[in-house]
């Protein structure tokens, strides 16, 4: 499996005016796609923050697998960690984020209002891999279309200041990669959910890695979607992948079905999923 990398300019930055404006946040907003919740934290993040407040918030949990996302919340609890699941459309998810920001600073808010400062709001700086779906759940929680959003990584490139409301302010940063995977399953993983751009990987190789977790998984999907006959999920990865393009009509295209397979994932077609075990390391 190819090893996949991928880090612009822009990311190592980001990284930078994180660092800088650290000083300016009461505590940091770490989002991560709930579908793939420890393969999509960043490790240079943490150096970055160092002991700032974190809340980790596992965003698209519309995607992933429900079971699985209470699992990690839990599992994320049993660590000392706070984290919450949202949909970042769902109208209740501002008042859910800012309940949890403000519960997690209760004690600096009580010695701010101590002092005699009333009304201040909660300051957060939101971080995360590309195509976390930051910039639809800042533009909700703001209430504006204030955040670039688009369907593919990369698209915020610079910070700025959103105030969501009168208890809340965000700063929003890029989507940050990190310099180097050491494991290349992560990188498959971030590429399966759109997190990296799609002329930097080999779309057979990520295909080939999504369709053996969905067949192990979620084989009747396979069979619903692409009319996956019994004797077919008895085939090998490579055989069945030929088999799914013949399936559908796209005859020896398989370049092409690989494509359109990781389009259907991204997009929900095949249901909801969750790559990372429960407490596994990235590579489960």
């Amino acid at each position: 499996m190819a090893n996949i990398q991928w880090y612009p300019g822009h990311m190592a930055k980001a990284i930078h005016q994180v660092e800088d404006k650290l000083h300016l946040v009461d505590l940091v907003f770490e989002l991560v796609d709930a579908r793939i919740p420890e393969a999509s934290r960043n490790p240079a993040i943490e150096k970055v923050i160092q002991n700032k407040p974190k809340l980790v918030i596992m965003t698209k949990k519309d995607l992933a697998d429900p079971q699985m996302t209470a699992a990690w919340v839990a599992h994320y609890k049993a660590q000392g960690q706070v984290a919450i699941a949202v949909d970042s459309r769902n109208r209740n998810t501002a008042k859910q984020i800012t309940d949890a920001a403000t519960t997690m600073l209760a004690d600096k808010i009580a010695k701010i209002e101590a002092r005699g400062i009333t009304n201040r709001p909660v300051r957060a700086v939101c971080v995360g891999v590309p195509n976390v779906g930051k910039s639809t759940l800042l533009n909700h929680i703001v209430n504006k279309k204030i955040a670039q959003v688009g369907d593919r990584p990369g698209v915020t490139k610079s910070q700025q200041w959103l105030k969501a409301s009168k208890k809340l302010e965000l700063l929003d940063t890029p989507g940050i990669l990190w310099p180097k995977f050491e494991d290349p399953i992560v990188g498959t993983k971030l590429a399966v959910t759109g997190a990296i751009k799609e002329n930097i990987y080999p779309n057979d190789d990520v295909a080939l890695y999504a369709l053996t977790f969905f067949k192990a998984y979620h084989p009747d999907q396979l069979v619903a979607r692409y009319h996956v006959t019994p004797d077919q999920l008895d085939l090998s990865e490579p055989e069945l992948l030929v088999a799914m393009t013949q399936n559908v009509g796209m005859r020896d295209d398989w370049e092409r079905f690989c494509v359109a397979f990781l389009l259907d994932i991204r997009k929900g077609r095949l249901g909801r999923f969750t790559l990372d075990l429960t407490g596994a390391q990235p590579d489960a």
